[in-house]
């Protein structure tokens, strides 16, 4: 019953459309050879597959054209391969043969009218090397097997196109086979071939030595024989024949009261359990690709494969749910999947998969995974690409809400220096940023700060002057000193009772190193020497900057702005302000960001000298939670 329930389950199976390339088409087929294999727990159930589908083929040689060929094409492409990993070569070449003849019949009647036209030359010849085998080898001690070996038509076809030779090229056209008691009678016999006839070095392979993936061993040798024909001589022992014709099968008790046994017998379960593992779809591989394909069969047993709606293999690893079907699929089903059917039935996202089913996914038209996906206890995701996928997503969104809250910034930064008409690219692109996005996101997360924002802005907008000289008249309203008596309080070299103002830029104060930028029509604008606009104006208008240094001490009051940022809590701007009063210091604007428990709190203040500002900065750092304090 359960050999019978295991042929009908993959009797559903079937290749994939003829559409797609033929990249495609191989992976899907490699993939539904890996099923077979995987959605069966008795190896014999695959055999009986085998045997079916070759009686199959032998009907329909004499049946419809179409059918036979798509038929064949079924054989050659998934159980001909498949029977070859299994080591069942005698439903190998036959299945391999039907399929050519299936499929190109001209061909294969060709190749067979050349193979019967010297038939009988043929086996006079290999009557005449078996004779000659068993006399030489009777004389080194050996108790040879030895017989002519067929020759399967679409093995020789295969070599005539990938060595692009004609049939008498062929080394293997006149072949014998010698089967002898050990491994040692082995390279015994192999030294009597080569002392009779001269061997054909690369054409040699080693086969016990190194056996072939799927456990075929033998030794293969090809020699100049009589009438200096080519001749193959394969040499193996009777259990590596009984391997190589039987393969799995050939491990096989059916005698009443052992077929338990075997399927107790460890070294039987061993033995299949790796063949289910090896993939020897090649006759060569002649890169890395190899290794991986090694690889990814070492994999194998922690893979499932299931079916989408219209027959695609999908491999995943085992343990894994509807969800992540979804995303092996396709990225966005898997972002709108909202429930899933196997078999037809209904069943949870975290419900997990098993070899065979035929999944749908049931999505919305628009929408997102859930943060639930994420949760290990939840089981809703299993595999590494699904989890992935969907963490991207998340980040995906949390970066468009660091994007429109650093755009808030930038344009509240805007309005208040009444620049809002200004483009945000154009800042974007001053502050050293390709793309707005990027610019708002940086300054978001503080890793740009306002004051390199308010020089990007101050740069955009200076231009926007149509003289250039009157940058800082535009930008930079002028102001009379308010000092008393004569004088400003700032002293320009060379130049007494000058009208200056201070750069809103910067904003000067004393004990600053300054310099004096001459307007037109507007006195002097005095700046910061390290000011940012100070340095693109020696580039620029070197000589309109000029020395200048502050007076005797006056009672004058310098705008200062400043910045503290601390960590978020109740009372603190209470507690700064204090500190503020305290030390007579007159606050005349004050701005407050709390984000992710972190505060920026912006001061425009009023003072004498900075030398007042410093003795608060030094209290205002002792305030609990305060991590910074700058001058901006």
């Amino acid at each position: 019953a359960t050999l019978v329930a295991g042929v009908a389950r993959m009797s559903g199976i079937r290749t994939m459309p003829e559409s797609g390339n033929p990249d495609e088409r191989a992976a899907q087929a490699e993939n539904l050879r890996k099923m077979l294999l995987a959605m069966v727990e008795d190896i014999r159930v695959v055999v009986i597959k085998l045997a079916e589908r070759t009686q199959a083929l032998r009907t329909l040689m004499s049946g419809d054209p179409v059918r036979r060929s798509q038929a064949a094409r079924e054989v050659l492409l998934l159980f001909a391969p498949l029977a070859n990993r299994l080591g069942v070569w005698q439903l190998k070449w036959e299945l391999e043969d039907l399929s050519l003849r299936g499929i190109e019949p001209e061909t294969y009647k060709a190749i067979a009218k050349l193979l019967d036209e010297r038939r009988l030359d043929r086996e006079a010849y290999i009557a005449n090397i078996i004779a000659t085998l068993h006399r030489e080898l009777a004389a080194a001690g050996l108790e040879p097997d030895v017989t002519g070996r067929p020759k399967h038509i679409y093995s020789i076809w295969h070599k005539m196109r990938r060595k692009g030779v004609g049939i008498e090229a062929l080394y293997d056209i006149r072949a014998v086979r010698i089967l002898v008691p050990s491994i040692k009678d082995c390279y015994t016999a192999l030294g009597v071939v080569h002392h009779l006839w001269t061997p054909l070095m690369h054409e040699f392979d080693d086969y016990i030595a190194k056996p072939k993936a799927n456990n075929y061993r033998s030794l293969h040798t090809a020699v100049i024989g009589p009438e200096a024909k080519p001749l193959e001589v394969q040499i193996r022992t009777k259990d590596m024949h009984q391997h190589s014709e039987f393969g799995v099968a050939a491990h096989w008790r059916y005698k009443e009261g052992e077929e338990q046994r075997a399927r107790r017998d460890p070294t039987f379960d061993q033995k299949i359990g790796w063949l289910r593992q090896v993939l020897d779809w090649k006759d060569a591989v002649s890169d890395s690709s190899e290794w991986l394909s090694a690889f990814k069969e070492a994999l194998f047993p922690d893979s499932i494969y299931v079916l989408t709606p219209q027959g695609r293999v999908i491999d995943l690893p085992r343990g894994a749910t509807p969800i992540d079907f979804a995303y092996a699929v396709h990225t966005s089903l898997g972002h709108r999947c909202r429930g899933a059917k196997m078999d037809g039935q209904m069943v949870p996202l975290n419900h997990p998969l098993r070899n065979g089913q035929r999944v749908e996914i049931l999505a919305a038209k628009q929408g997102g995974p859930s943060r639930d996906w994420l949760n290990p206890d939840l089981g809703y995701v299993h595999g590494t690409r699904a989890r992935t996928k969907v963490r991207q997503w998340f980040r995906a969104q949390q970066l468009e809400a660091t994007i429109a809250e650093g755009r808030a910034l930038v344009e509240r930064e805007l309005a208040r220096q009444g620049q809002t008409a200004l483009k945000l690219e154009a800042v974007a692109a001053k502050a050293g940023f390709a793309k707005a996005e990027d610019f708002f996101a940086a300054y978001a997360r503080d890793e740009i700060n306002s004051k390199q924002v308010q020089t990007a802005i101050h740069a955009v907008a200076l231009p926007a002057a149509v003289p250039a000289a009157s940058v800082e008249e535009i930008s930079v309203p002028m102001r009379q000193s308010k000092a008393k008596g004569s004088g400003s309080g700032i002293l320009v070299v060379g130049i007494d009772r000058l009208l200056t103002g201070l750069a809103r830029c910067c904003k000067p104060a004393p004990p600053d190193a300054i310099v004096g930028f001459v307007t037109r029509g507007k006195g002097v604008t005095i700046h910061r020497a390290s000011c940012a606009n100070v340095k693109r104006m020696r580039a620029t208008q070197a000589e309109r900057l000029i020395a200048a240094d502050w007076g005797a001490p006056r009672d004058e009051v310098f705008p200062v702005d400043i910045l503290v940022e601390a960590m978020d809590r109740q009372g603190l701007l209470r507690d700064i302000s204090e500190i503020l009063v305290r030390e007579k210091i007159n606050v005349t604007a004050a701005n407050t960001l709390t984000r992710n428990m972190q505060s920026r709190l912006a001061f425009t203040v009023e003072v004498q000298s900075l030398h007042a500002l410093k003795r608060a900065f030094a209290f205002v750092r002792d305030v609990p939670g305060v991590v910074e304090v700058s001058r901006r």
